[in-house]
């Protein structure tokens, strides 16, 4: 290594900040100071969490305006207790459906397989709640202070060291904190900085350096409130989701009814050669609006089971609610190095097709923040170590959601024939009871918010246990010891005088 290099054998740049348009502030050393890029979910979600926490942050969002996906969204008992926890599930519930039935039929609208989801509620305790993710989004958003936001904040490099982080703007402004979280997606900006660093010191795995893999464009939106007369499952007030394959073609199609008499749906192309795959993946590597025209001439006339065409449904909904978007696959191995830690689809990009995109990504950001709610000390190692404690917490469950996604996504779309053997076996060949059981086991994982004061338990199935606080339960234990003291205190100050006998006086 080059003796007059500031950049240690692990990797961290440990020269002065450069170029800076925003001075490092003082620190206490003991609360940090996180700055979040991104203003999605599970950037808005840890922001409400820190906040809870007592801990300083600032978001930078690289947009001018979240436009998120316009697509269905489904949260369910693993995430929902946290939601319970602090206090957002009453509001969450008021978008929602709770979900009724699933059906998968051909385009022809012969049914090939049905499931009941509400039919364990009672053993797992929530359930599943279905709505449009901008709904959902806005809730989340309306939780953080305004001046907390920052847009057109698009991140151009990165830089850490002993003092702190350090993010420089495309605008020309640089912001300083004690850790950096990449909150900011699939093409996170943060990991493509963290990961070239890591890169020129050969600390990257191998794994980390291949591109992420897929074979699917999505098209999703959620319409206008459509005229329940003219289509009559919107009456239900539980959410039913139908998912349609048509057969000797690419495409796949779902819709779900949602509050408001509005429909989610999806159109998903299967894509099949890496030319292919190549071609689709550069125009539409960002979510947002798009020029559909191509595939809506597509797909316009096929059928639907609610009634109608895909043309009825896109037709009403508004262009800007349309979004396309190549969908990609990967679990990384390196989620966060010193001070910068990734989470959500920045760390792991699910297929949507297992419906735990999200919650895995809310799921990080409740963990995250019960890590950094425990650190005591806020150098370079201590910081480190308590990114290191949130993945080993959570990358075994993420790693199981990831390959349930996997094969979620052949049962619904996979076209080839590998694909639809596969299909068949997992809808014809897979007892009921061993379903059941899967769902209980999923179900068993909750992570919760362990700085705050934990709800009752809902549900029959015995949850798995999850990491305590230990600063929490320091500060409970002395709040009962200064609650003994206080209580003690008043006893005393109420009892009668002692007087001595007059033949002692």
């Amino acid at each position: 290594m080059d003796p007059n290099s500031h950049t240690s054998n692990d990797g961290f740049d440990n020269s002065p900040f450069k170029h800076s348009s925003q001075s490092p502030k003082n620190s206490d050393d003991k609360t940090p100071r996180v700055v979040i890029i991104g203003a999605g979910l599970a950037g808005l979600l840890l922001a409400i969490l820190l906040d809870k926490a007592g801990i300083s942050y600032e978001i930078y969002e690289r947009a001018s305006i979240v436009r998120p996906l316009g697509s269905i969204l489904s949260l369910n008992a693993n995430i929902l207790g946290a939601i319970d926890q602090i206090g957002l599930l009453d509001e969450l519930k008021a978008i929602s459906f709770p979900a009724g039935n699933t059906k998968i039929m051909y385009e022809n609208m012969e049914v090939i397989a049905t499931f009941d989801n509400s039919s364990t509620d009672s053993e797992i305790g929530y359930d599943f709640l279905n709505f449009p993710r901008p709904k959902f989004h806005e809730m989340l958003l309306s939780k953080v202070p305004a001046e907390k936001i920052h847009y057109n904040k698009k991140v151009v490099s990165t830089v850490q060291n002993n003092g702190g982080v350090m993010i420089h703007c495309a605008d020309g402004t640089s912001y300083h904190g004690d850790i950096l979280v990449g909150a900011d997606g699939a093409h996170s900006a943060v990991r493509q900085e963290l990961y070239k660093t890591l890169q020129e010191q050969n600390l990257l795995p191998a794994h980390d350096t291949i591109e992420p893999s897929s074979g699917f464009l999505a098209m999703v939106g959620t319409t206008d409130p459509l005229d329940p007369e003219q289509y009559p499952f919107l009456k239900s007030k539980t959410s039913n989701f139908s998912q349609v394959i048509e057969r000797g073609t690419s495409f796949s199609w779902s819709e779900l009814n949602v509050p408001e008499n509005r429909v989610c749906w999806v159109i998903i192309s299967q894509i099949n050669s890496v030319e292919e795959h190549e071609n689709k993946k550069f125009p539409n590597s960002e979510w947002g609006p798009e020029s559909n025209t191509e595939l809506i001439d597509q797909v316009k006339n096929c059928k639907v089971p609610g009634g109608g065409t895909l043309g009825n449904l896109i037709s009403a909904t508004p262009e800007a609610n349309i979004s396309k978007v190549f969908l990609e696959e990967k679990l990384f191995n390196t989620w966060s190095h010193g001070r910068t830690v990734l989470i959500g689809d920045a760390a792991h990009n699910l297929l949507p097709s297992a419906g735990q995109g999200a919650v895995c990504a809310l799921q990080d950001a409740v963990i995250l923040a019960n890590c950094l709610y425990g650190l005591e000390s806020l150098d370079r190692e201590a910081i480190h170590s308590a990114c290191l404690d949130y993945k080993e917490q959570r990358y075994h469950y993420v790693s199981e959601m990831y390959g349930r996604s996997k094969i979620n996504g052949i049962v619904l779309h996979g076209q080839t024939l590998k694909e639809r053997i596969i299909r068949h076996v997992v809808l014809n060949w897979i007892p009921e009871s061993l379903k059941l059981k899967e769902i209980r086991k999923g179900a068993a994982y909750r992570p919760m918010v362990t700085f705050l004061p934990p709800i009752p338990k809902r549900g029959k199935i015995d949850l798995l246990p999850q990491k305590p606080s230990e600063r929490y339960e320091r500060e409970q234990k002395k709040k009962q010891e200064e609650e003994a003291l206080k209580i003690q205190s008043r006893v005393e100050d109420t009892s009668p005088v002692a007087t001595l006998p007059v033949a002692a006086v």
